[in-house]
Formats: C-alpha cells, sequence, structure tokens
C-alpha cells in the first residue's frame, strides 16, 4: 500500500542566500496491507518529514512514493485531494478545525465528504466520541474549547471515522491517560485487522511493541546523522 524507492528531500533557505539544505535521501521503506510499521531516529532525523510527503504536503526532491497505486512525487493536486478523501488518513497531534464547528460534524465530516448520509455519518461520530470518552454535552460544542487531551480525542476520533486502507499516524497516544490510551490503541488494532497499511511515530515504546510488526530507523536515511 505504501511503495517508496530512494526518495530524497531538500529544501531551500531563501533567507540565508538560497541555500539548499538536504534533509533526506535514498529512503526505502514498504508497508503492507494489515501491516503497522513504526518510525524510529532521534529528533530531527525525518520522521515528521516523510510523514509529510507521504501525505503530500512536503514535495520530494527525487525518488518514488506511491501510495494505493499513486505517486505523490508526479501527482496532481487534484489527485492528492482525492487520496486524502478516500484512501490516505492522517492523525496527527494538533487538531486543526474551522471555529464554532460543533464537535460531532468535525468527527462526521470525513464521511459526509464520501457522500455518507448525515444521520449515519452522526451515529458513527457518536460511537467514536463515546468510546473515546468525549461527554455528550460536548458535541455541540466546538472542540477549538476543549482542553488539549479532549482535542487529541477529537482528533484521533476524526482519524478513524472513515475506514482508510492506509493510515499515518503521529504520536496518537500522547498525554492520553491509561483509560484513553487504551482505547485507541484498541482502535489501530481493529484498524490492522481490517487491513489497513499504518506507519507511525510512537514514543510510546509499549505501543509500538504492541502495534508494531516493524521498526525503521529514519537515521540511516538522514544525511550527516547515521547512526
Amino acid at each position: 500500500m505504501i511503495h517508496i524507492e530512494n526518495l530524497s528531500k531538500t529544501f531551500t533557505l531563501h533567507n540565508q542566500g538560497g541555500t539548499v539544505l538536504q534533509v533526506m535521501a535514498g529512503a526505502t521503506l514498504h508497508v503492507a496491507a494489515g501491516e503497522c510499521v513504526g518510525l524510529t531516529g532521534r529528533s530531527g532525523s525525518g520522521k515528521s518529514t516523510l510523514m509529510r510527503m507521504i501525505h503530500g504536503n512536503y514535495l520530494a526532491a527525487s525518488g518514488s512514493l506511491v501510495v494505493a497505486g499513486l505517486d505523490i512525487v508526479t501527482a496532481q493536486p487534484r489527485q492528492i485531494v482525492a487520496l486524502r478523501r478516500d484512501t490516505l488518513g492522517y492523525v496527527s497531534q494538533f487538531l486543526r478545525v474551522v471555529p464554532r464547528v460543533p464537535t460531532i460534524e468535525v468527527v462526521a465530516e470525513p464521511l459526509l465528504r464520501l457522500g455518507t448520509p448525515v444521520p449515519e455519518a452522526r451515529e458513527r461520530a457518536a460511537s467514536l466520541l463515546d468510546r473515546l470518552n468525549i461527554p455528550e454535552r460536548l458535541w455541540g460544542l466546538s472542540p477549538t474549547t476543549f482542553s488539549g487531551g479532549e482535542q487529541q480525542r477529537v482528533n484521533i476520533a476524526r482519524g478513524f471515522a472513515h475506514a482508510f486502507p492506509v493510515m499515518l499516524l503521529d504520536e496518537p497516544t500522547a498525554s492520553l491517560d491509561a483509560t484513553n490510551r487504551e482505547v485507541v490503541l484498541t482502535l489501530i488494532q481493529e484498524a490492522k485487522a481490517r487491513g489497513a497499511a499504518i506507519l507511525g511515530i510512537f514514543h510510546d515504546e509499549a505501543a509500538r511493541d504492541r502495534l508494531c510488526d516493524r521498526l525503521v530507523d529514519v537515521t540511516q536515511f538522514t544525511p550527516g546523522q547515521a547512526a
């Protein structure tokens, strides 16, 4: 589902005379359906950069990056938008939503984009919010007013609303209490069981040991930082 070959990334520092900084080179990685792969490596080694490249936020300098048959490196913007809508889910550490939109609508939105009937989408959203221990009295409020932990759980509910075939997870259990951490780990295991290909950053070693079929140290792809 994810096939990366000889991928590289550079950044041009326009405020430093156009200096070109190479941050990744020769990245090769494959994630199959029903597999969970964890990215490891010291801070600054490129874990988040690689995830953003897969999601299409960063453009690769060279190489091949194929997700569900689409090469992200050469894809048109409309193709990446369609991939994100139908196939590629991304649960980041931070909730970014339009203010004043009720929480239940925030969670249901990925399903509504796919044409799911409103009652069905809201039922799925309500089920996830309840499972993640977001009180029903908050569902009609904007999550921008919530605590950090509540926002994270809303973000996770939104990310799991649609059964994405490919999922990117960036620290999904960070800052969660034991009860909600267990709920999230179970959601990820359920996604694996239905055949989702999952790539994640898990600083929680116990979660990593429980979920990941194997680990990939991205330091090997970072110029000047090889172990």
